[in-house]
């Protein structure tokens, strides 16, 4: 009885649910025992041109590309132009804590947007992007020897996997020479599973599976606007801002447990109910300083309070929903975008560091990450095309108490197109 008890003890206290094979293992947005918590990991809302910047973009206003940080930046680019970028993006992960340490990469798109004007004053954009990802995988072996030397090895797994993305259709108003305003429309939809296994390799017990699925599916909102202000005729000052609204992940939660052997599986429990998990409105604000075609620099600062958002504690590990806040600094510099003789020179070199605070709280102590950004736009032919590398370097946690420390690198890669509509030729 007392080890029947420890066993199913360590079964239930371990989230999870059907076995996952190699291949949904590997096929990961991202690998973070961070990610186990919430909704996951959340990705960076950046293309590579303003992921170089340290993620900036809020009081950005340049018409070479999109900028999905502030849509009303759109009503910044030529009245005929039609713009799409698409990126994928590679994430390598090195993980320790006081005992072991580990790597692992993942790969995944990044963005597929696209922006076109609807008249000389309005703009649109449509795309898509990841809000989410989960991907973890822990597994440790039963130590007792009681318990070996009756039912053999016993191994426990716990490992997660799925993504939310969204869908967004938005569009900018310029309403004078000073403001642009924008709105746009999301919608949220993907699935995350975390599993777990207790399995026994003799077959004198039946292993055991238990966890959640969640399938969610949700609209929201959000509106930005950015100020303009020309001290003179080589600069331009921009301050900007957005606000994400509230909204409610709908969709269903379901919790399972099963008993399985090579040749059956039994279910222990199966019960699905409705979420009642919300995304918490986010405010971002920032400001950029820029001369003409030359540079560019700005500051921007993001907050989003996860704390009612619905999450449940975990027990054990004290897991708590927190704000989430960062700031975020940028430059990029060109030394001259209209050389006719040097592709480098008219190349666009950017830098950045970022500062974040996640919305995980472990026992008390707040996950923190911290990053330096580095990248460049290479132009591909004629127009605002480009070829777009972005690198983000940092570490997120740290070895104390029972933390994990992970040094990351990740690299973005994009193609930005551009063309001009509705252009009749004067001869054939």
């Amino acid at each position: 009885m007392k080890i029947r008890n420890k066993i199913l003890v360590l079964a239930v206290a371990l989230l999870g649910c059907h076995t996952v094979s190699a291949q949904d293992l590997d096929a990961l947005g991202t690998f973070t025992p961070y990610s186990l918590y919430g909704v996951g990991d959340l990705h960076e809302n950046s293309t590579a041109s303003t992921l170089g910047m340290g993620g900036i973009g809020l009081g950005i206003r340049d018409p070479r590309y999109i900028n999905l940080k502030n849509i009303a930046s759109l009503t910044e680019r030529d009245t005929l132009s039609f713009m799409l970028d698409f990126g994928v993006y590679s994430r390598n992960m090195y993980l320790a804590d006081r005992n072991t340490k580990s790597a692992y990469n993942t790969a995944n798109i990044n963005n597929f947007v696209f922006s076109f004007p609807i008249k000389n004053k309005h703009s649109m954009i449509v795309g898509i992007m990841p809000f989410s990802n989960m991907g973890y995988k822990f597994q440790t072996e039963e130590e007792d020897p009681s318990l070996v030397a009756k039912y053999g090895d016993i191994k426990y797994r716990k490992y997660g996997n799925g993504s939310i993305n969204q869908v967004f259709i938005g569009g900018a108003v310029k309403v004078n020479d000073y403001l642009s305003v924008g709105l746009q429309g999301l919608y949220y939809f993907g699935s995350q599973t975390n599993h777990s296994d207790v399995a026994f390799a003799s077959g004198l017990i039946r292993s055991l599976q238990t966890g959640w699925k969640f399938t969610p599916h949700g609209f929201g909102l959000e509106a930005s606007a950015q100020g303009t202000y020309k001290p003179s005729d080589d600069y331009q000052l921009t301050v900007g801002a957005s606000y994400r609204m509230k909204n409610k992940l709908r969709g269903s939660v379901t919790r399972y447990a099963y008993a399985y052997d090579s040749e059956v599986s039994d279910t222990v429990s199966f019960n699905k109910t409705k979420s009642n998990i919300y995304i918490p409105s986010k405010l971002a604000f920032g400001v950029a300083l820029k001369k003409n075609d030359k540079w560019a620099a700005g500051i921007d600062y993001e907050r989003q309070d996860w704390s009612k958002a619905g999450f449940k504690d975990t027990p054990g590990v004290g897991y708590k929903a927190q704000a989430a806040q960062s700031v975020r600094v940028g430059i990029e510099f060109v030394p001259n975008r209209y050389d006719i003789r040097y592709r480098y020179k008219r190349m666009t070199y950017r830098a950045g560091f970022h500062y974040d605070k996640t919305y995980v709280s472990l026992d008390g102590k707040s996950i923190n990450q911290i990053g330096f950004t580095i990248g460049t736009s290479i132009p591909v032919y004629r127009l605002n095309n480009s070829f777009n590398i972005a690198v983000d370097f940092g570490q997120r946690g740290s070895k104390t108490g029972n933390l994990v420390r992970e040094n990351y690198i990740n690299f973005i890669v994009s193609l930005s197109l551009h063309d001009l509509w509705f252009i009749k030729p004067k001869y054939q």
